[in-house]
This record gives C-alpha cells, sequence and structure tokens, in this order.
C-alpha cells in the first residue's frame, strides 16, 4: 500500500520540525515536504500532490485562510488546520472550517510528555482517517452564496411542511446532537434549516477543547434562527434553544419535577471524549427515554454508540449521517453497523426526519 503524503505547513521552524516528527512516527504516513507560508504551500501542492495537508494559520506572505481558500477551489483535499487554544484561534479555526478545513489541531505542544503523546496520537489518527476518506472529502458540498442560497430554500420548505403538524400530539421534544471531525459544518447546516418556533430543545455535544465551544455557539446562534448557546450547569431546556456541550466537560440532561434542565460535569474523568456523546445520549436515555431523538454525525471512533443503544431500548430514534456525506465516517458507522439507526441521510434531509419522528412512531413512507 502506497504510504499517506503528508505536506507540512508553518511559519515557525520548530513547529514544522515538530509536526514532521510525530508524522514520520507512523510507518504509513510520509512527510513529503515542508513549507513556511501560503505561497510555498500553493507551490508545493503543485509539485508534490499531497494526500493531507497540515496547515498554520498565522503567516507571512500569504496566510493560512487565503491559502485554504485557493486549495478548496483549485486543489481540493483534506487539510487540518493547526490553532492555537484561544478565543482568537478557535474563531479563524471555526471559520476555516467553513472555508472548507477537515479538522485541526492545537498549536501549543505542552512539555508535559503525556499531552505530547496525546496530541500525536490524535494527529496520526486523523491524518489517517482523512486520507482514506479521500475521495469522499474532495466531493464534500462547501458552504458558498449558492449553497447558503440553496438552504434558504430548503428551510422554506421545511417550514411549509411543519404546518402539517399543527394539531397533531408531539411524541418527542429533545434532540441530541453527537459530532465530531468535520462537524461544524454540518451542525450549522442542520440547525440553518431548523425554524425559529422549533417545538424542541437541543442538546450539541461536539469534541472540542474549552476555548472552541464558545465561539462554536455564538457562530451557530449568528448563523441560525434559533438560541444557541454554550450550555452552563442549571439552564433549563425549552424548545428552540440549542445548548452546545463546554468543551472539556460533560453534559447531561436531568428530568426535574416541573422542568428537564442541564448539569455540566467533568465525570466521567476517565472518557475518551469530554465532551462525550455516550455520556449525553446515555442522560438522554435515562431522562425522557421515548421523547428523545439522538443523530450521529461525521467523526471518528465509536463515541455515542452506546448511548444510542441505551436511548433506542427506551423507544428514542436514532438518526445517522450518510457515509456519502460525511468527512469522517467512524461514528455513523458504528451506529449503522449495529443496526440500530432508524434512519440513515445527509444533513439537509435531517430536518424533514425530525420533524416526523417528534411525531410519529413509525419510519416515513
Amino acid at each position: 500500500m502506497d504510504k499517506i503524503k503528508v505536506l507540512v505547513v508553518d511559519d515557525s521552524a520548530f513547529m514544522r520540525r515538530a509536526i514532521s516528527t510525530m508524522l514520520k512516527k507512523d510507518i504509513d504516513i510520509d512527510v513529503v515536504g515542508t513549507a513556511k507560508n501560503g505561497e510555498e504551500c500553493l507551490e508545493l501542492i503543485k509539485a508534490l500532490d499531497p494526500d493531507v495537508v497540515t496547515l498554520d494559520i498565522e503567516m507571512p506572505v500569504m496566510d493560512g485562510l487565503t491559502a485554504l481558500k485557493e486549495i478548496m477551489r483549485n486543489y481540493p483535499r483534506p487539510v487540518i488546520m493547526v490553532s492555537s487554544l484561544t478565543t482568537e484561534g478557535a474563531e479563524a479555526t471555526l471559520k476555516a472550517l467553513d472555508l472548507g478545513a477537515a479538522d485541526f489541531i492545537p498549536k501549543q505542544l505542552s512539555k508535559v510528555s503525556l499531552e505530547i503523546v496525546k496530541i500525536e496520537q490524535e494527529l496520526i489518527a486523523k491524518v489517517k482517517s482523512l486520507a482514506k476518506n479521500k475521495a469522499i472529502y474532495i466531493k464534500k458540498e462547501r458552504q458558498t452564496p449558492e449553497s447558503v442560497k440553496k438552504d434558504i430554500k430548503l428551510l422554506a420548505k421545511t417550514e411549509q411542511k411543519v404546518l402539517s403538524y399543527k394539531g397533531q400530539k408531539q411524541i418527542r421534544d429533545i434532540v441530541a446532537i453527537g459530532v465530531s471531525t468535520g462537524g461544524p459544518p454540518v451542525v450549522q447546516k442542520i440547525l440553518n434549516l431548523l425554524p425559529k418556533d422549533f417545538p424542541a430543545a437541543i442538546v450539541i455535544g461536539q469534541h472540542m477543547p474549552p476555548a472552541f465551544t464558545g465561539p462554536f455557539a455564538k457562530r451557530l446562534n449568528a448563523t441560525s434562527s434559533l438560541d444557541v448557546k454554550e450550555a452552563e450547569d442549571g439552564d433549563t431546556l425549552k424548545p428552540g434553544l440549542a445548548l452546545v456541550a463546554p468543551g472539556g466537560r460533560h453534559l447531561k440532561i436531568i428530568q426535574k419535577i416541573t422542568h428537564i434542565e442541564v448539569g455540566i460535569s467533568e465525570f466521567p474523568r476517565d472518557a475518551l471524549y469530554k465532551p462525550s456523546v455516550d455520556v449525553l445520549f446515555s442522560s438522554v436515555a435515562r431522562a425522557v427515554g421515548r421523547r428523545g431523538i439522538g443523530i450521529i454525525l461525521t467523526g471518528m471512533g465509536s463515541d455515542g454508540l452506546r448511548g444510542a443503544k441505551e436511548l433506542k431500548r427506551k423507544d428514542g430514534r436514532i438518526l445517522a449521517q450518510s457515509e456519502e456525506s460525511c468527512v469522517v465516517y467512524g461514528m455513523p458507522r458504528a451506529v449503522i453497523e449495529e443496526n440500530i439507526a432508524d434512519n440513515v441521510c445527509a444533513p439537509e434531509d435531517m430536518p424533514d426526519l425530525i420533524y416526523h419522528y417528534m411525531f410519529h412512531n413509525d419510519n416515513p413512507k
């Protein structure tokens, strides 16, 4: 099997060397070149045709976002942004994800060896997973003026269909979304296609570091007609409100006598991901049972599978993102292969299905 070709782009010689050293530890990866700015990056992409690019954001001559636009326009392929874990870094990275970047890794390389090992393992896993899905990724729809117009038309279609549910008894009112690699633009699309009077509460578990979930929630709030915020301990769930689990902690929903509220916790501490989709879905299963709808979107691994099983046993409904629309078909695959997904579809088809399952137990015909 051919090795995965990676181009490393960063204005820091230390970062270029550090990332290259990490990647070279895997026998399936070949660092074919390095570049110190966006212009060199574009030249080397033409010359070396790498499978994956790691791309710094702040660089001289041509910055990472400008280079990313050119890559997506002329040489589309998976790009992993190298991001600082700050609010400014988060906002720039989220913009990069909108422009077509597949994922990101933290720029800070701590001197704590365990942290470096964790970043190294994460980087290698992301490169290998994205390279494997390169063909799918190249076809991925990106945020363009045309796609925005398409979303507006789809929203109008959803709003018309919503009228057919007026007067029907609602049986599900909690929507839980679990997502990882490639997730932010997909979550944004789904929320953009839901009307302001959406009759359910939404909780979102997106694998992200602490500095990122606040800006992510603000971005979703600005682009959708729903109210979106980063979840805080004690928040009350209500229709039309979407809560994003804070990075580094878990979100659980708790049924009280008169309402449902959110609990934010560091426990379980040994969870592989914080926030964990398993923890989120399991809490939905325990708190509201059949009133819940679980949605598994693009991401590596199988986080969410155990929780989805619990929710399904309580007669909740499970939706999974289709393979051809995923950046990484890991989390949805795990659920689909266990035969617990009630439906498999692209993100733009999910609003119709969400509405259907809010009012019906059967699958749509």
